[in-house]
């Protein structure tokens, strides 16, 4: 349980203004209601998902006229004011291989489904609409707070985040009813299916509660990430009445947080108004109030390489006033503002913020849901104007992420360079003592590999644990997270 004291230091109501040379780049535009984007591991691509029941591929700047996953059919009808539809999207770990692929949609009685396809063994443009099966099927009560989010833990698990469902104040206390999906965020096995349960799940054994809930307590997680680095679960709670809210779940865990709707709004009692047990229940790291908002968009720890000044801070936003600000897990002061740089014209760049998005390399981006044909995505990047020298100003080298991870040997990491430079390679253990130095050399532009033999330098084999794999390029180290099993 995060302490009350930790939480009332991480406690904030304002932002303050920050210089980030950063800036936003429109990569694709004339979408209908975008709602979210993915990518796997390593890829060039950008999978664009549109509300209504598409995905939509951007490749080499243009987003390609057919398909990649065409669901309308299954899909629920949408409105501007809809919160069901088509709302995430994950590949699996293993995409590569296996060619999974995760969807979350309101299917056409409103109900939650995730479903997995598989992408054409023939076209990696196009999915196999024939390969899908249903993974969970969820009855919803009301249309809103669906959640909409999924995501594969550094553990190999995928975790669905389920709002309480819906109408307002969690008239069925779901949130807080363990005999219930919704209000939660689940972990279950897909590696088989039907699904299993993790032999680990904090309520498995407990006749009371239901065996797929890992923490509860949740309004509508919309939405939540992992960071790729550190594995640390970041979920933005949408609120009733007066406040938003950020939680952070560090890893490792062993789950069963209770985040406290429908007892507590953000830091305040809600139902009970008063004596709602607050020193029992997992307080958010950050809250703001419907002075500044009225519904978070939770986004992304920031991992990619294109603007270092952002790297390991968490990015998030609201719905309705636009507004893109900046934590870290240790923020002691007020959050940083990011909006005169990320969406300098709000309403006219970007006035329905629906969700953040990282590509394949950890590059974020914005997507404006808009209207029926005037959904944008747009892509964070260095600002040109605040970097001398050429390569326009964006670092010269991405990192993908270690493959396999966990390991029990061997792992290998994918090294793009956007020009010849001198690269220097390391491993670390988890106390930042260097171990091994993987190579130190001038490499050409282009793709390379990054292979660890679970070895430090004198060749010796290195007990289990975490360690971090770096490469340094023109003075900026980007570093990709390994876990050793013996």
């Amino acid at each position: 349980m995060r302490s009350v004291m930790l939480s009332i230091l991480l406690f904030v109501l304002s932002a303050a203004p920050v210089l980030a040379a950063a800036t936003i780049e429109l990569v694709a535009s004339g979408l209908n209601r975008p709602i979210y984007a993915t990518a796997p591991d390593g890829d060039d691509r950008l999978f664009i998902v549109e509300q209504r029941g598409r995905v939509f591929i951007l490749e080499s700047d243009t987003v390609n006229t057919d398909p990649f996953l065409n669901i309308d059919s299954l899909v629920v009808n949408v409105n501007s004011f809809s919160e069901q539809g088509l709302l995430g999207m994950e590949f699996a770990p293993d995409y590569d291989s296996t060619g999974y692929f995760y969807v979350h949609y309101s299917n056409l009685s409103g109900n939650t489904v995730i479903a997995r396809y598989t992408v054409l063994g023939t076209n990696p443009n196009k999915a196999d609409h024939a390969s899908a099966e249903i993974v969970l099927t969820v009855a919803q009560p009301f249309s809103n707070h669906n959640g909409g989010s999924i995501a594969f833990g550094r553990d190999g698990y995928l975790y669905i985040g389920l709002g309480d469902g819906g109408s307002g104040g969690d008239p069925g206390n779901r949130a807080q009813t363990l005999t219930t999906l919704l209000g939660k965020m689940l972990r279950i096995d897909v590696s088989t299916l039907p699904y299993t349960i993790p032999i680990d799940n904090p309520f498995v054994g407990d006749s009371t509660a239901l065996d797929e809930i890992w923490d509860y307590g949740l309004r509508n997680p919309y939405r939540f990430s992992f960071d790729r680095l550190t594995g640390d679960l970041w979920i933005g709670d949408v609120g009733q009445d007066v406040f938003e809210e950020v939680n952070v779940e560090e890893y490792p865990s062993t789950g069963k947080r209770n985040y406290g709707w429908r007892l507590m709004e953000g830091f305040s009692c809600y139902n009970p108004s008063t004596n709602c047990g607050s020193d029992t229940l997992d307080l958010p790291v950050y809250q703001y109030n419907h002075g500044a908002g009225c519904s978070i968009t939770g986004g992304y720890v920031y991992r990619g390489a294109d603007v270092p000044e952002l790297y390991g801070k968490y990015l998030f936003g609201d719905f309705c006033s636009g507004f893109v600000r900046a934590i870290t897990i240790d923020t002691d002061t007020t959050a940083e503002a990011l909006t005169s740089q990320l969406n300098p014209n709000f309403p006219n760049n970007i006035g329905s913020l629906a969700s953040f998005a990282e590509d394949g390399f950890g590059e974020m981006y914005i997507i404006d849901r808009a209207g029926v044909s005037s959904g944008e995505v747009y892509k964070i990047v260095q600002d040109p104007t605040t970097v001398g020298g050429t390569n326009d100003g964006r670092s010269v080298l991405r990192l993908g992420r270690p493959a396999p991870n966990p390991t029990t040997g061997s792992t290998q990491l994918r090294l793009f360079l956007d020009r010849r430079a001198d690269v220097l390679a390391t491993v670390h253990d988890i106390a930042g003592r260097r171990i091994r130095t993987l190579t130190h050399e001038v490499r050409g532009a282009g793709e390379s590999l990054l292979e660890w033999d679970g070895r430090d330098d004198s060749g010796a084999r290195v007990a289990s644990g975490v360690y971090f794999i770096g490469a340094n390029v023109d003075g900026s180290e980007f570093k990709q997270r390994v876990h050793l099993i013996r």
